[in-house]
């Protein structure tokens, strides 16, 4: 029974209830030591769910990869044979059930969601311990987390502390006084009651352990339980406290393995003590202080023989990670063959995805390395294995480290690739730029280049322009300067290479197509390698080409398309740098259909994605966005400010002349876009992009008045917003020189595509100009069916429509096929159809 947790019981509950709806949830329990959160576990335990699978994080397994997923997942391994062929692999190889391979850390994640919803009936997943998770089973168990829809799972943390953003948060506090002292054991002298009422601060465990101790403890709560645990402790035999020690050392709780270094007997008193307890071939500790007070409360020299047991009892190459991690615990000063023993250790867990894991161990070698040159080497593994975990700031560190430890210039440049690009997932472009191009990496170093404009960006082309033997830094190049060859052709070339280092070097490629008026091109190499993640399971990649394929999808006028982009490329970019340009885009979206809200937290999002010294990666997107929204709600000359901002190298600063000239003719002031009317020129004349001549055209229109400008801007083929805008100017044009019945024929058009297009403010403008030239008001169209849903739910109905299996789109998306499913039957009402097979039929 548990006392005073009438609150946190009613959460969890809630969650068994949902669960067996068919609902998903997950929720932190976070609190201190002591607090309660082991006990909410096992009473969540007998909540009725079909399956119960547990995992506990432990202090001395966070450097081994996969252990919390290994606990967990152990129970339903069987249903692997369920999941799609990349997700199936990943775990496979994680577990040792088949080839290692290097997984993507994200597909990892979706491999964990798709095997917790294969079961049959509720599933609950209780960690405790959270906070000592293993780096990839941390990510991957908050991966599904922020994803339990429709699964019919629900997964509980227990942390003292825990990132775990996306993630309900409930605080475990102190009991209140009436159930503290009903806790507290009766008989107990009044003065003494009042004194341990007072320290224990509604600490459960306090609360009970206490009372065991004959004397006040100062310091902190945590301490003096552990001092507590430490004079219980103190009361064994010194050969009970040995095997304690073992059983604190090899904390995974296999009880056949310490008993290889301990004798059972010697176990014995302290499970009379209740300290331990012996059941299912498990050790457990009846609290981690009790782990704590047992491990620090040893002498070094104890701590040492301990670890030094546990390495000679565990034989087998199953256990070399565990022996290599004993010995290194045993290690006393530098040990070349120990450090060895680890770096093998290191380059098994990297070769399974376990980055993480591989950065502590290749770390841990360098400490134990004898020479400077070995200590430096293992450092920059580590720091490579730290940049691959989205581990920048440790990345950072540690690649200083290894760089005072080898002045070479050859390893500096190294060094220097390592930092820099953890600088630049931090968003700091100008430490980024400097580092990466230490070494003469200036193809590298471009992306932080671009961001920070000139002259930085002038001099970094003119180094990459000299690197004539590579194709593609010849083709950036021509793209940021000149006509590029066509961009298929760079990307054909490259196809040859490695499935995985291509693609890493073609999102380059994607941004830089844009930036040569390539659209067209550069959003199908997008989507032709977000197809590629897909298949191979790289799903890191997807953010920044779900971005491009955004960009393209947005200049094409296909907005609906674009939403679903931003909103799969956000979902995903939680885990990446691409948030501050994704929400950027989602701003724009915002702007262009009048939600103001949307777009204004949008924008905030993106240029909070920022650090100290450099703008974010977003900042010029979030301001066409704002601007849009500005010039949307009738503020043209907030408009202008913010576009006359823009750096005049980035795409937006090109894309957004036109919102400028409209902007600058409405407040009056249309001298101020003249001056940038060349440069629009001399991009149309350089790439040819048919958007850029009628853009052209559009612009001399509304600063001229030129009715052949606006007759010429129309005669273009133009995405069907881009071509509603110009029908509108002219449509305003023609009102105000009295044409009443051509403006209507031009406004006429423009409102069909603003409605169809859900561009509110530019709807609402053409039905205002149509009323001004004597018709009554018309009512606005009905949206159609596809317009109801969210982006998720038209992604997959049209998925389903193609005749994917709801397993193929939930390998493509990596989703559960529960949760496609759920979306499916959410937006079929919407739709107006009651089965699959109706949805061909539809214009989605």
């Amino acid at each position: 029974m548990l006392i005073g947790r009438t609150q946190e019981q009613a959460r969890l509950r809630a969650l068994a209830e949902a669960a067996r709806d068919g609902a998903g949830g997950a929720l932190v329990l976070r609190g201190g030591p002591g607090i309660g959160k082991t006990a909410l576990l096992e009473w969540a335990a007998e909540l009725p769910f079909a399956t119960v699978l547990r995992a506990a994080g432990a202090e001395f397994e966070a450097d081994l990869p996969f252990a919390g997923l290994s606990q967990l997942l152990r129970p339903v391994l069987d249903r692997l044979d369920r999941l799609p062929g990349p997700q199936r692999d990943a775990l496979a190889g994680a577990f040792g059930l088949g080839p290692a391979r290097e997984a993507d850390r994200l597909l990892v994640g979706s491999a964990v969601l798709s095997l917790l919803s294969a079961a049959d009936g509720p599933v609950l997943c209780l960690v405790d311990d959270a906070q000592w998770l293993d780096s990839v089973s941390a990510d991957a168990l908050r991966f599904a987390a922020r994803r339990l829809g429709a699964e019919g799972v629900v997964i509980v943390f227990a942390a003292r502390a825990l990132d775990a953003v996306g993630v309900d948060v409930l605080d475990v506090e102190g009991l209140a006084p009436p159930d503290a002292e009903r806790l507290l054991e009766a008989g107990l002298d009044p003065a003494v009651r009042h004194r341990l009422l007072t320290e224990a601060e509604g600490n459960p465990l306090a609360l009970l352990e206490l009372p065991r101790t004959a004397a006040p403890h100062a310091g902190p709560l945590p301490e003096r339980l552990r001092e507590a645990f430490h004079g219980q402790v103190a009361a064994l035999p010194p050969a009970t406290r040995a095997a304690l020690l073992a059983a604190a050392a090899e904390d995974s709780g296999d009880l056949a393995l310490v008993l290889r270094a301990v004798a059972a007997e010697d176990l014995r008193p302290a499970e009379q003590a209740r300290l331990v307890e012996l059941a299912g071939g498990r050790v457990r500790f009846r609290h981690p202080l009790v782990r704590a007070a047992v491990y620090h409360g040893a002498a070094l020299a104890e701590r040492v023989a301990a670890h030094r047991a546990l390495a000679a009892a565990l034989t087998g190459p199953e256990h070399a990670d565990r022996r290599a991690w004993h010995r290194a615990a045993a290690a006393t000063g530098p040990d070349d063959e120990v450090a060895a023993a680890l770096e093998d250790s290191a380059d098994k867990a990297r070769e399974r995805g376990g980055y993480g894991a591989a950065t502590a161990a290749y770390e841990r070698a360098a400490e134990l390395s004898t020479t400077p040159a070995e200590q430096a080497r293992r450092l920059l593994l580590a720091a490579e294995n730290g940049l691959r975990a989205g581990a920048p700031a440790a990345a950072v560190r540690l690649a200083e480290r290894a760089g005072g430890l080898d002045q070479r210039p050859e390893f500096l440049a190294r060094v220097g690739w390592v930092e820099g690009h953890a600088w630049f997932g931090q968003g700091d472009f100008r430490a980024a730029y400097d580092l990466i191009s230490y070494g003469g990496a200036f193809r590298h170093a471009l992306h932080a280049a671009w961001y920070l404009g000139e002259p930085t960006l002038g001099e970094c082309l003119d180094r990459v322009a000299r690197l004539d033997d590579d194709p593609l830094a010849r083709y950036l190049v021509a793209a940021a300067r000149g006509r590029p060859r066509p961009l298929a052709e760079v990307a054909g070339r490259r196809s040859a290479l490695d499935p995985a280092v291509a693609v890493r070097d073609l999102v380059e490629v994607c941004g830089f197509g844009y930036v040569a008026g390539q659209d067209a091109d550069a959003c199908e190499l997008a989507a032709a390698l977000a197809g590629r993640c897909r298949a191979e399971g790289l799903a890191g990649l997807l953010p920044a080409l779900l971005f491009f394929q955004a960009e393209g999808e947005l200049f094409a006028g296909r907005h609906r398309d674009a939403a679903i982009s931003v909103a799969e490329g956000l979902d995903l970019a939680r885990e990446t740098v691409w948030v501050s340009q994704l929400s950027a885009v989602r701003a724009l979206l915002a702007a262009l259909a009048g939600d103001a809200p949307a777009c204004r937290d949008a924008a905030a999002d993106a240029l909070a994605a920022a650090a100290p010294g450099s703008p974010a990666a977003g900042h010029g997107w979030a301001q066409w966005a704002l601007a849009l929204l500005d010039l949307g709600e009738g503020r043209p000359e907030e408009a202008a400010a913010r576009l006359l901002s823009l750096p005049p190298h980035q795409v937006v600063a090109v894309r957004s002349i036109p919102d400028l000239a409209e902007a600058a003719v409405r407040a009056g002031a249309p001298s101020t876009v003249e001056p940038l009317l060349p440069r629009l020129a001399a991009f149309a004349d350089r790439t040819g992009a048919v958007w850029a001549q009628a853009a052209l055209a559009r612009c001399r229109a509304l600063v001229t008045g030129d009715e052949h400008e606006y007759r010429l801007a129309l005669k273009f083929a133009l995405p069907d917003f881009d071509r509603a805008r110009t029908a509108l100017a002219y449509g305003e044009w023609l009102r105000r020189g009295r044409r009443k019945a051509d403006a209507r024929r031009v406004l006429h058009q423009a409102l069909e595509i603003f409605d169809r297009l859900g561009a509110r403010p530019w709807s609402a403008r053409a039905r205002g100009e149509l009323t001004a030239t004597g018709l009554p008001a018309s009512p606005a169209r009905p949206e159609p069916a596809a317009a109801r849903l969210t982006p998720q739910e038209l992604q997959i109905a049209r998925l389903a429509a193609r005749g994917l299996s709801n397993k193929d789109i939930a390998a493509q998306l990596f989703l559960s096929p529960k949760t496609v499913a759920y979306h499916l039957y959410k937006a079929y009402p919407k739709l107006g159809v009651t089965a699959r097979t109706d949805l061909a039929a539809l214009s989605l």
